[in-house]
C-alpha cells in the first residue's frame, strides 16, 4: 500500500496496523502547540514517540509527505460526554428506553472513533460509568479513540455531609476514576444557581487532591464559581453567569477556567425533537439555551480580558455533537475574540497542562507521545481549517492519511 495514495485507514486496519521502528512525516507548515509556527518540518517517530522535530525539506522523501497541510499536536477536548448517543428510536438514550447495555457501549466506541476521525486524540468524559469499559478498551488497543479520561458518576447529591463526601471521592478512586466531576450549580435551564456550600466543596477538593485527583466543578453562577475556587477546586466548568471578580479570582489562584461557546447549546437546539420532553429538556428549557448563546460568547469575551486566567477547551459535546467538536473553537475566534493561535494554544499545551498531562500530550516536543494531526489549510490565519482533518497519528499509529489533491 503506497503512503502516497488516499488511505482512510478502516476500524480493523488502525487497530491492527502496526508502525515501523521509524517513520517520518513532512509538512510545509507545523504548529508547535506553544504559540509558533515551523516551516518546512519534518517530524520523526519512533516506538509510539516523537524522536525529533527538525528543519528538512520535502526532498527528504519523508514517509509521510503531507505538502500543503499543517502539522499539530493532537487536539484534547476537556469536557466531552462520549457515551451520550441517539438511540434506536432517535431519541437521546437514557436508562430503560429499550437499548441494551451493548448497544449502548457500541454507541460509545462509535463516538470514540468518530471524534479521533475529527482530530481530537484525547478526550476527558466527566459523568459516566461506563466510560471506563471504553477506556480501557482503547487503551490496550482493542478498539480505536482517543485517550479517554473519565471521573464515572459525579458528585452532585446537595444533602450529603462533607465527610459523606470525602468518602464518595475515595471510592470514585477505589473505582479508577482519573478524575472527580461535581455539580455545584443547577443546569442552564434550571437558572444555573449554586447548590452546594463552601464546606462541601472543600471537602470534596481537598480529598481529592490529598488522593492525587483533579477536580472539575459544574458551575454556571458566580457564586457556584467562587466557592469552587476559593476550596481549590482544579477547574470551573461553563461558568455561563461569570463576572470580572470572580475571573479574577480564579486567574489569581491558578484555577483554569473551561467556558462553552456555542456547539453545546445550537446542538440541543438543532436535535430539540430528540431531546424534546425528557427531563427539563422542554419549552422552558430550550428557551433558556436560546438566551445562553450570547451570555456564553459575552463570557468568552470577558475572560480573555483577565489577566493570567488560565483558559482551556472544552466542548461538553452531547448526542449530536460528536465529530463537530472544532466548532466550538471557531466560535470561540469568530464570536468570542480569541485569537486563533490562543485557541489552538488552549486544546494543545494548555490543555494538556490542565490534564497534568504535558509530558505526554499536548506539543510537538521530541519525548511526548506521537499525537499529530494534520488540516487542509492554515488554522494559525483561518481556524476553520481545523474541519478539514487529513492525518491523524495517535501513539504513532496512523488512523486517517487523506492527502489533499491540488
Amino acid at each position: 500500500m503506497k503512503r502516497s495514495a488516499i488511505i482512510v485507514f478502516s476500524l480493523v486496519t488502525a487497530v491492527a496496523g502496526a508502525q515501523s521502528p521509524a517513520v517520518t512525516i513532512h509538512a510545509e507548515r507545523a504548529i508547535d502547540g506553544k504559540g509558533q509556527v515551523l516551516r518546512d518540518v519534518t517530524v520523526t517517530v519512533e516506538n509510539g514517540r516523537i524522536a525529533r522535530v527538525e528543519h528538512l525539506p520535502a526532498a527528504h522523501h519523508a514517509d509521510y509527505e503531507l505538502g500543503t497541510l499543517t502539522l499539530l499536536p493532537g487536539l484534547i477536548d476537556g469536557h466531552a460526554h462520549l457515551a451520550w448517543y441517539f438511540n434506536s428510536k432517535g431519541r437521546l438514550h437514557i436508562d430503560n428506553d429499550g437499548d441494551t447495555p451493548e448497544q449502548s457501549l457500541l454507541a460509545e466506541a462509535g463516538n470514540a472513533y468518530t471524534t479521533l476521525l475529527a482530530g481530537i486524540t484525547t478526550v476527558q468524559s466527566p459523568g459516566s460509568p461506563q466510560d471506563r469499559h471504553i477506556r480501557d478498551a482503547i487503551s490496550t488497543g482493542a478498539i480505536p479513540g482517543p485517550r479517554v479520561l473519565t471521573s464515572l458518576e459525579p458528585l452532585e447529591d446537595s444533602t450529603l455531609t462533607p465527610a459523606q463526601f470525602r468518602d464518595t471521592v475515595r471510592l470514585r478512586k477505589k473505582q479508577g476514576a482519573d478524575f472527580i466531576k461535581i455539580f455545584a450549580s443547577r443546569s442552564i435551564r434550571q437558572g444555573g444557581s449554586a447548590t452546594l456550600t463552601t464546606e462541601q466543596l472543600e471537602a470534596i477538593c481537598g480529598e481529592a487532591k490529598a488522593l492525587g485527583l483533579r477536580t472539575l466543578v459544574h458551575a454556571h453562577s458566580a457564586e457556584s464559581m467562587k466557592r469552587a475556587t476559593e476550596a481549590g477546586c482544579t477547574q470551573v466548568e461553563h461558568g455561563i453567569f461569570a463576572t470580572d471578580e470572580v475571573l479574577r479570582e480564579m486567574a489569581a489562584r491558578g484555577t483554569y477556567f473551561d467556558p462553552q461557546c456555542g456547539l453545546i447549546f445550537n446542538n440541543y437546539l438543532d436535535n430539540r425533537a430528540k431531546y424534546e420532553g425528557i427531563g427539563n429538556y422542554n419549552e422552558e428549557g430550550f428557551a433558556a439555551m436560546r438566551r445562553a448563546i450570547p451570555l456564553a460568547e459575552a463570557t468568552i469575551k470577558r475572560a480573555l480580558t483577565i489577566p493570567g486566567l488560565k483558559m482551556v477547551w472544552g466542548t461538553d459535546a452531547v448526542a449530536g455533537a460528536h465529530g463537530r467538536n472544532v466548532e466550538d473553537l471557531i466560535c470561540r475566534v469568530q464570536k468570542g475574540g480569541q485569537t486563533p493561535m490562543a485557541a489552538i494554544a488552549s486544546a494543545t499545551s494548555v490543555a494538556a497542562e490542565a490534564i497534568q498531562l504535558s509530558d505526554k500530550v499536548g506539543s510537538l516536543t521530541p519525548g511526548l507521545e506521537a499525537d499529530i494531526i494534520a488540516v487542509d489549510g492554515d488554522p494559525s490565519t483561518d481556524i476553520t481549517a481545523l474541519r478539514r482533518v487529513a492525518f491523524v497519528m495517535k501513539g504513532g499509529k496512523v488512523f486517517l492519511f487523506q492527502p489533499v489533491r491540488k
